[in-house]
Order: structure tokens, then C-alpha cells, then sequence
């Protein structure tokens, strides 16, 4: 099975770490949130990846062009300009680099890939979300019902630690971080048939809109509900948290 990660936005609100690579990029623990994603999925055995490229793509080409180098222990000799690999951690990956344009749409985006997919499901996810779904659970899931796509739910945390009030509004406790208010959300991490790519008009259209909401209508979207953690990298504060909790040695998401 294949996996297909759209790689290719501005990143506007992290632009903090964004401004100067695209935001797939940026990195947690030394590596960039890409690479986590592509760690999850390769932990449940899917090894073939699509990334779609946008903003600096070029800079994804140039990490990729050179990641054999930079995953092994090597010593060079200068004078007869020979490189010797000592030790090697790079991983059994294919990984095929396209550039769905830099204005597309996330539907717009993976739509360009047609070409590089099979007739067979495959994975679909954003290169700023990371979780710890079990993504051969997921797969298996999506085999069982016979619908087009499979959309992991997630219900995210409260973004701010709330105040325990009394009737007579004294401050009685705290609560870090809540649950939210129990809706359940996108959190990415789709299964799909090939099909689906029928519901993308072109560049203009956002995968989020018109395709899940005509899938949807046509009884062909089916939600995997995934209670574990789930985290998105949309703000620097996204980010430290990520770091804090990848530098702690327990990140949740690490399945490998």
C-alpha cells in the first residue's frame, strides 16, 4: 500500500519556522515532522511514499537527494576523492517527489498524483498532524465496510487550561488542557479507493470541501474513530509542545 502526504502549503501561521522552509519540514527532536509521519506509517509496514510538493518544495528534493549521507556513518578520503559507509540507518523506503504546483489546493494536490497510484487503497494524510493510530488497524477497517474513504476522527484537547469556579466564583482548581467539547474532527489519516480522485475538480478545489462533502452525501465516507493522541503542528506553540514531548522519551506517536 502506498501513502500519499501533502507536503506542499505556506504555513502561514508557523511562519516563525516556515519563512525559510516548508513547514513538513520543520523539525522535532532533529528531524522534521515528515519524517515522523513517514516513521508512523512505516512502523505498520507501508514503506512507498508519494509527497506532494508546493512552497520550497526543492528543499524536500534536496533532504531526500541526500538522506542516505546524512543517516550514515562515513569517512572520506579526500585524496582519492572516496567516501566509505561505515554504518547505515537510513530506511527501506521508496519515496517519490512530485510538484503538484504552488497554489494548489489539498484536493488540487493530490488529484497531480494520479499517475504515480495503482489501481489499490491507498493512505492519505497532511504533513503537519501526527498521531499514534494504528494504521494497520485503520487499513484493515477500511476493508470491512466497502465505502470509497475512510477518515480517521479525532476529538483534539481544549487549547487553553480552564478555571474551576464555585457558585460564588471562587477560583476552586485548575485544569490543564481539558477535553474539548466532544465533537469529533478531521484529524487526517484517510484510506482511500483510487476512485475518490473523481470527486477533485482540479487545482482550485480543497480536498476538505466539495469531495468529502459529496462522498459524504453519497454515503461513501465512513469515520475510524481513533481515541489515542492526535496533534497538529499549526502554531510554534504546536511545535514545543511536540519537542517537549519527543525530548521527554515518551512521545506518544513514536511506534518504532
Amino acid at each position: 500500500m502506498k501513502a500519499v502526504i501533502l507536503a506542499g502549503g505556506l504555513g502561514t501561521r508557523i511562519s516563525e519556522e516556515s519563512a525559510l522552509k516548508p513547514k513538513p519540514m520543520v523539525e522535532i527532536g532533529g528531524r522534521p515532522i515528515l519524517w515522523h509521519i513517514m516513521k508512523i506509517y512505516s512502523a505498520h509496514g507501508i514503506q512507498d511514499f508519494i509527497i506532494c510538493l508546493g512552497y520550497r518544495g526543492y528543499l524536500i528534493k534536496e533532504y531526500f537527494a541526500n538522506y542516505f549521507l546524512h543517516m550514515s556513518d562515513v569517512s572520506f578520503d579526500m585524496v582519492s576523492n572516496r567516501m566509505e559507509i561505515h554504518q547505515n540507518h537510513a530506511e527501506p523506503w521508496r519515496v517519490t517527489l512530485v510538484d503538484t504546483g504552488e497554489n494548489s489546493m489539498t484536493g488540487g494536490r493530490l488529484r497531480r498524483v494520479r499517475p504515480y497510484l495503482d489501481d489499490n487503497d491507498f493512505c492519505f494524510t497532511y504533513g503537519d498532524g501526527i498521531a499514534d493510530v494504528n494504521v494497520g488497524a485503520l487499513t484493515r477497517f477500511h476493508r470491512t465496510h466497502g465505502r470509497l474513504a475512510t477518515v480517521t476522527a479525532v476529538q483534539p484537547p481544549g487549547r487553553y487550561g480552564v478555571l474551576r469556579l464555585a457558585e460564588d466564583q471562587s477560583v476552586t482548581g485548575f485544569m490543564e488542557k481539558p477535553e474539548g467539547d466532544g465533537g469529533w474532527i478531521n484529524g487526517g489519516f484517510f484510506v482511500l479507493s483510487p476512485r475518490v480522485l473523481d470527486y477533485i475538480a482540479g487545482d482550485d478545489t480543497p480536498w476538505e470541501r466539495e469531495p468529502l462533502e459529496n462522498l459524504s452525501a453519497d454515503s461513501q465516507l465512513q469515520a475510524y474513530l481513533h481515541h489515542g493522541f492526535w496533534q497538529s503542528m499549526d502554531t510554534l506553540r504546536d511545535r514545543n509542545h511536540l519537542e517537549t514531548l519527543w525530548q521527554s522519551g515518551k512521545a506518544p506517536w513514536k511506534a518504532w
